[in-house]
């Protein structure tokens, strides 16, 4: 396994509104290079003893490794969740110029 130093994070907001400006804030502060919007996802977790179902907006956003730390701290200042999701995963191959352009972004 050959890590890139790409991170996909993975964050979920409640809605479109929310998704839409926390993604427009990462990639505005060079935190993330892209950020995709996925809607229709539905979650089911439990919080605070409850059982919840609720429906939510996934973002995937893109990012190194450096850039991971600032990038958290900005989603937990803006995100309106107490205990917002921000999931990194590494990226241990792709298209080269794909993997290029995002690092050159952030």
């Amino acid at each position: 396994m050959t890590d890139t130093n790409i991170r996909v994070v993975l964050v979920t907001a409640p809605d479109e509104e929310v998704a839409a400006a926390l993604a427009r804030s990462v990639v505005e502060a060079g935190l993330a290079a892209c950020v995709n919007r996925v809607s229709g996802v539905r979650s089911v977790y439990s919080w605070e003893g409850q059982l919840h179902d609720a429906a939510e907006v996934l973002l995937v956003m893109k990012t190194t490794a450096e850039r991971l730390d600032a990038l958290t701290s900005k989603v937990e200042e803006e995100h309106p969740y107490d205990c917002p999701e921000v999931i990194a995963l590494p990226v241990v191959g792709g298209a080269a110029a794909y993997l290029d352009w995002v690092r050159g972004q952030v």
